[in-house]
């Protein structure tokens, strides 16, 4: 069975992306701990990310750090938090957080509630720091 992240990627299920290549894409959760809370997924259904090929890890990493930039200038902070927790789907994804200070690294904060414009919103300001215009 699809996960849900699959599902996103195939367009199965709407996303907010903001990167997408042969590889990987990236997207905004839709339970952000902060605003600009980004996911990286490479697009082959992947559980763990050890079990990943070096090019498809090295790509992910890549992506992640140019989403860190973009984020440190679309939310104006010091610090972009990369995290790779492994659980809830299962597929492998990079947390990407514009973060401020370390208590802004708390899962529990996740905001299933927040509105599709507060996420269009970040997207936006994603997609401007990063000179992109996907929106798939």
């Amino acid at each position: 069975m699809a996960t849900i992240f699959s599902k996103i990627i195939s367009g199965d299920l709407p996303g907010r992306f903001v990167h997408q290549d042969d590889l990987c894409v990236a997207f905004l959760t839709i339970a952000p701990i902060c605003p600009g809370h980004t996911l990286v997924v490479p697009r082959a259904e992947i559980d763990h990310w050890t079990d990943l090929d070096d090019e498809t890890l090295t790509r992910l990493t890549l992506v992640a750090k140019r989403i860190g930039l973009a984020q440190k200038a679309a939310f104006q902070v010091d610090r972009v938090a990369l995290i790779i927790a492994g659980l809830e789907v299962p597929h492998t994804h990079l947390h990407v957080l514009p973060i401020r200070s370390e208590s802004d690294i708390d899962f529990s904060k996740a905001d299933a509630g927040v509105s599709a414009a507060a996420l269009d919103d970040a997207a936006d300001r994603l997609r401007s720091a990063l000179g992109t215009e996907t929106s798939v």
